[in-house]
């Protein structure tokens, strides 16, 4: 059985996992085109089917932005002042 939901114009489909296996490559064209597919074993969710560039390039992007905030740290100085102090004023 698939469910159908539209959220901000984004396609999700949830298929049970026997479904997925017997239909991957449809799955895989659908993913292509845009869609999410939840994969689902016994009700609950196990895997996400999408396009290309999705989880892993958010990881990514969020570790070059940690990376450039470290690299824009170096040689600060807070010169007297502690960041306790600093913290400590900002709840103020």
């Amino acid at each position: 059985m698939i469910h159908r939901n539209r959220v901000q114009t984004i396609a999700m489909v949830t298929v049970a996992l026997f479904e997925a296996k017997n239909r991957l490559s449809e799955l895989v064209d659908r993913a292509m085109a845009g869609e999410v597919i939840e994969i689902t074993r016994r009700g609950k969710v196990v895997a996400h089917l999408g396009p290309p560039g999705g989880a892993a390039t958010q990881q990514r992007k969020a570790q070059e932005a940690i990376a450039s905030l470290q690299r824009a740290s170096q040689g600060v100085s807070l010169g007297r002042l502690a960041s306790r102090d600093l913290i400590r004023a900002g709840c103020r």
